[in-house]
This record gives structure tokens, C-alpha cells and sequence, in this order.
């Protein structure tokens, strides 16, 4: 990471009020950035959001991406140097209940602010997030590639691998030699750490369960999946957004697979009784034969990246869950100040560990 490239830079983060886009907010606010925020209010009570006091830091817009009209004023009003594109519906399990409403949200969104981007007339750099789930998921044993077939089996999954084709499409059609638009997408999944609210999804859930003194159900104990700490794809999406911003590469307008070292692929039983080293408590199986699908095993490979960008996670498996626990359960008493200089320190701890990679 370039220590001073977003010192007074302009950069809008869509989604700016959820779990990832409030944690990206801060680690650009602590690198200098002037941060415009264009997402819904946060969902959840507590939100990341809220507990980092984040609205009174930056230029704080609520706006739905649904409304093609806000999203172009918006936009054409900020006119960004960056932009990371995060709001989404990001929920496997809200998906089966709302399929039409998700799809709204991930792919007319992102076309909403494709859309309004390409007709700036400036240069910008564009990281659109989508995730792991775009992939068709075979269960395969070895990680997905970035030239896989896209698919989707859940609305989640499906809308996700859509808006891919979105990304692709105006970077096919509308983003020639002379257009100042450099574009990205980037894909990674299940993260893990502090401030994470969300329903159905096995931290909140086990940090709800274990701050209330129950027992934890775990309704897919055996699925495995490639835990990483939150600020691992964020750091790779904020090295992405540098490399776009100032090179004409074309290497870099691309898709990025972000995953984690390969200790991390582990089960939902592994991490739960990894988190209970340090938040003592006990868990159930609560699975069912007749539950939604959810795929089974999912992986990512990230030689891209590496060679692309020069980018490597840092964090292995038992060090990304200590820090989530002991963030939460440090925010059970915190004062919010604390809380934000607790979230400071783990950013700073993380880009030390990043030192030796930044030679790359």
C-alpha cells in the first residue's frame, strides 16, 4: 500500500454502512482519504456503522442504488477519484425469501453506478465487490480461478455471478482506449471479525449466543470454508484501487480472487471451537435434511492477485479468530472511543504485517 496516495483523495464507498464498508471507511479515513458514504441506513442494532461513529467523519448519504436517478446526482455531484462499490443484499438466506428484490439490489445497482461513472468525465478507479459464490460450485477440492464458469445455484449466489456480467459487459462495451473509467471487480468471501451483525451468518450468531450465556447452534458444522479476517480482502481491494488509479495496465482492470493463506480452509466446527479458546461456551448441531442449499466446500485461487498486484494474506486461521473474538468481546464494555481505537490498533497491526509484501 502506497502510505500517501490517498491523502486528500475523493473516494465514495457504496455500502459504506455495513460490516465490510465500515471497516473500509475507517482504514481510508486513518490513510487520509475524503470520504463520501452512499448506502441505506445500517441494518442491523448494534451496526459497526454507528459503534465507530462514523457519520460525523465523513460526507454520510443515504441513498438506495435501486434509484438510478439518486445514484447519478450523486455521483455526478461527488465526482469521485475512487470508488468502492459494496452495497449489495449479501445475505444467502434473505435471498431465498426475497429473490426478486435481491437481484435488484446487486445487479441493476451496480448498473446504476456503472451507469453514472461512465459518464463522468474525469479519471476514476472503480472496485466493484461481488463475492465467492459467483462461481459454479462443483465441490471442488482445489480453489476457483478467475477464468471458472460463473453460476449460482441460491438467488444470492446467481445475482452475484450476474452482476460479474454486468462488470464485464461496460467494461466491453462502453470503456475504450480514450475513456478515463478504469474498472474492477473483486471476489472474496466469508470474513470474519469484529462488528459484524448480520442475521443468519455463524459469528454474529455465536457472539449473540455466547454474550447471553447460551449454548451455540450450528446449523452446518461440517461446511467448510475459507475463513479470512475482514481486513485481508480490504487491503487487497485498497492495493487494487491504487494499481488502477495509476497505471493504464489493462492487467489491472480485471477480476481479483482475495482468499486466504491455506490453514484457513476449515470447517464451521473447526471455527466455532477454535472462537472457543477465547470466549469460552459450548455448541449444538442443529442441522436439518431440509434446510435452504448451501454449498458444501468452497475455495479460492489467488495466483492473480500474487503475481498481479503482489498481494499475499498475512493473517492465518487461529490469528484472524482471535482478533474477531477479542474485538467483540472487548466491545461488550468499551466505551466508543475504545471501540474505535481497538478497530485503529487491528488495522495498524495488520499493515505491519503487510511490511515484507509491500516490497513486492
Amino acid at each position: 500500500m502506497d502510505v500517501n496516495f490517498w491523502k486528500n483523495k475523493t473516494v465514495l464507498v457504496t455500502g459504506h454502512t455495513g460490516f465490510k464498508g465500515a471497516w473500509l471507511t475507517l482504514w481510508l479515513l486513518q490513510r487520509g482519504a475524503r470520504v463520501i458514504g452512499m448506502a441505506l441506513p445500517p441494518e442491523t442494532e448494534p451496526s459497526l456503522f454507528e459503534q465507530l461513529k462514523l457519520a460525523r467523519e465523513i460526507d454520510h448519504r443515504l441513498v438506495d442504488i435501486r434509484d438510478q436517478v439518486a445514484v447519478a446526482h450523486t455521483i455526478a455531484e461527488v465526482a469521485p477519484d475512487i470508488v468502492f462499490h459494496l452495497a449489495a443484499q449479501s445475505l444467502v438466506l434473505r435471498g431465498y425469501r426475497l429473490p426478486v428484490d435481491t437481484w435488484a439490489v446487486n445487479v441493476m445497482g451496480t448498473a446504476h453506478v456503472l451507469e453514472a461513472l461512465r459518464r463522468l468525465d474525469k479519471p476514476c478507479a472503480a472496485v466493484l465487490v461481488t463475492t465467492d459464490k459467483v462461481y459454479r460450485n462443483r465441490e471442488w477440492q482445489f480453489g476457483y480461478r478467475e477464468t471458472d464458469r460463473l453460476g449460482g445455484h441460491d438467488p444470492y449466489s446467481a445475482s452475484k455471478a450476474a452482476t460479474e456480467f454486468v462488470v464485464d459487459c461496460w467494461r466491453q462495451s462502453f470503456l475504450d482506449g480514450d475513456s478515463p473509467l478504469r474498472i474492477a471487480s473483486v471476489r472474496a468471501g466469508n470474513v470474519i471479525g469484529g462488528g459484524d451483525w448480520a442475521e443468519n451468518r455463524i459469528v454474529p450468531d455465536m457472539v449473540r449466543a455466547l454474550g447471553a450465556g447460551r449454548g451455540i447452534e450450528v446449523r452446518n458444522p461440517h461446511a467448510t470454508r475459507p475463513w479470512q479476517h475482514v481486513l485481508e480482502p480490504l487491503g487487497g481491494y485498497i492495493r487494487l484501487a491504487e494499481r488502477l488509479a495509476g497505471s493504464d495496465d489493462p492487467q489491472f482492470q480485471d477480476a481479483f480472487n482475495f482468499g486466504p493463506l491455506a490453514d484457513a480452509e476449515r470447517t464451521v466446527r473447526e471455527l466455532v471451537e477454535e472462537s472457543l479458546q477465547h470466549w469460552p461456551g459450548s455448541w449444538t448441531d442443529v442441522s436439518r435434511t431440509n434446510q435452504p442449499h448451501e454449498a458444501g466446500r468452497l475455495a479460492l485461487c489467488i495466483d492473480r492477485a500474487r503475481t498481479r498486484l503482489g498481494w499475499n494474506p498475512r493473517w492465518d486461521f487461529r490469528r484472524s479468530v482471535r482478533e474477531t473474538i477479542e474485538w467483540y468481546r472487548d466491545s461488550m464494555e468499551a466505551t466508543p472511543r475504545r471501540l474505535i481505537e481497538r478497530s485503529l490498533d487491528q488495522i495498524v497491526a495488520y499493515e505491519a504485517s503487510l511490511v515484507p509484501c509491500m516490497a513486492l
